[in-house]
């Protein structure tokens, strides 16, 4: 088997394969293991910055096998992830099966079924080789994406434009005049860390969001979310319960100067930060609409206000790429992810995703379930429907979600982690 990458998920794939003695190669392009999280400490292109730290508290982050120190913090830095996943990929014996440096180029399945796999080694050597299987472990924020189109003038603003890819650390912007659009993880996380340097940060606000702190009631969020006492309450239970905590914790958003929510909690993303609240009324980082357009320095805003700003940071998230699959692999017809159980594309056997969801809660766990489920399948311990009946789960998954979140890619890769774990766990 091949395993494409070498990240949280990768390693995941790579631990639940040995286990099982398995044979596989797993294919990395960056010099050592860790994804995202070697990347700031590495100095390296994005996603990730400096002041990165985990979102999911470390006991159910970690993997289930090998906790992370009682030393670490309950949310880590990057660097601490790093080491850990270091550590993990060593503790498993992983590091032999793991070619660093190779950065796959494409992936066609022959027609006796295997899978060829042409890749670039550490020395600039391209060659192919042919696997019985695969599992896509390589993360998918990969293409930044900036508004369509960008607001009106912006050729002629005269200060610094970049995406949150492009983003290393706040000190670069010491003194400087700073705009920050978005509210999602990364745009909250740059507008705190920017906040500590700039002479003025603005956090520029298209769509309201549930911004939720790290814990509540001193419990981590993601602890929550998956505590029996809380699964086991309907939807709309959950959703009062959390919406009361929040009031509780925190008020109305729009009293920080922030746009209310336009939908209930559980039907998007979150946005998870113990700082930018706080920030917003310390002063240190100040909320505006969506940007109405550019002229010269300065910023004008949907509600007539303007700033005069030397740098703007786009946090307006990425394209699902993966330039080494088929176009249509693995987002179908409908533009949305088509995934049995979000793992298997059921017109290409022995192709299979570990890591393409977007939890409520930790991811980790759902990661080990996938991985777990791929070696079971590939040691014989269980196999896939007809194809239709796959094209069923996955056409009855997609309706939940669509009910749910709405249409769209961000959605169909959505989970509960819970009742996801638990299915996996059936052959």
């Amino acid at each position: 088997m091949c395993v494409i990458g070498a990240g949280l998920a990768g390693l995941a794939a790579a631990h639940a394969l040995a286990v099982r003695g398995i044979d596989f190669v797993c294919l990395e392009k960056a010099p050592e293991v860790g994804g995202i999280w070697r990347k700031p400490g590495a100095g390296e292109h994005g996603p990730g910055y400096r002041s990165l730290h985990l979102n999911t508290a470390k006991e159910l982050t970690g993997y289930a096998a090998f906790p992370m120190p009682d030393s670490f913090p309950t949310y880590p830095r990057h660097d601490e992830m790093a080491a850990y996943l270091r550590a993990f990929a060593e503790w498993a014996g992983l590091l032999p099966r793991i070619e660093f440096g190779t950065e796959v180029l494409s992936l066609r399945q022959d027609f006796d079924g295997s899978w060829l796999v042409a890749a670039r080694d550490a020395n600039g050597v391209v060659g192919t080789r042919r696997f019985a299987r695969v599992v896509v472990a390589s993360g998918a924020n990969a293409e930044p994406v900036l508004p369509d189109p960008v607001p009106e003038g912006a050729e002629s603003f005269t200060g610094r434009m970049l995406h949150a890819v492009d983003y290393l650390e706040g000190g670069e912007f010491r003194g400087q005049r700073a705009v920050v659009v978005g509210l999602g993880a990364s745009a909250v996380d740059v507008a705190s860390d920017l906040s500590r340097h700039a002479a003025h940060t603005v956090l520029s606000v298209r769509r309201g969001l549930h911004v939720v702190p790290k814990q509540l009631y001193g419990i981590p969020c993601d602890v929550i979310a998956e505590s029996p006492w809380f699964t086991d309450m309907p939807l709309t239970e959950r959703r009062e319960y959390i919406e009361q905590a929040l009031l509780v914790a925190r008020g109305r958003l729009s009293d920080y100067g922030l746009p209310e929510p336009d939908h209930p909690i559980f039907s998007s993303a979150v946005t998870i930060s113990d700082e930018i609240l706080s920030l917003i009324r310390h002063g240190e980082v100040t909320p505006k609409p969506e940007i109405e357009s550019f002229r010269g320095s300065v910023v004008r805003f949907t509600d007539g206000s303007a700033v005069e700003a030397d740098a703007v940071v786009w946090c307006t998230g990425y394209r699902m790429s993966y330039p080494y699959l088929p176009a249509d692999c693995p987002i179908g017809p409908s533009g949305r992810v088509e995934l049995y159980r979000r793992i298997a594309v059921p017109e290409r056997p022995g192709l299979y995703f570990v890591g393409l969801i977007r939890p409520v809660g930790a991811i980790t766990r759902a990661l080990e379930a996938q991985a777990d489920w791929v070696a079971r399948l590939v040691g014989g311990e269980g196999s896939l429907p007809a194809e239709d009946v796959m094209r069923k789960e996955i056409d009855d998954y997609l309706a939940g979600i669509t009910a749910r979140y709405g249409q769209g890619l961000g959605p169909s890769i959505q989970i509960d982690v819970v009742p996801y774990v638990q299915d996996l766990r059936t052959p």
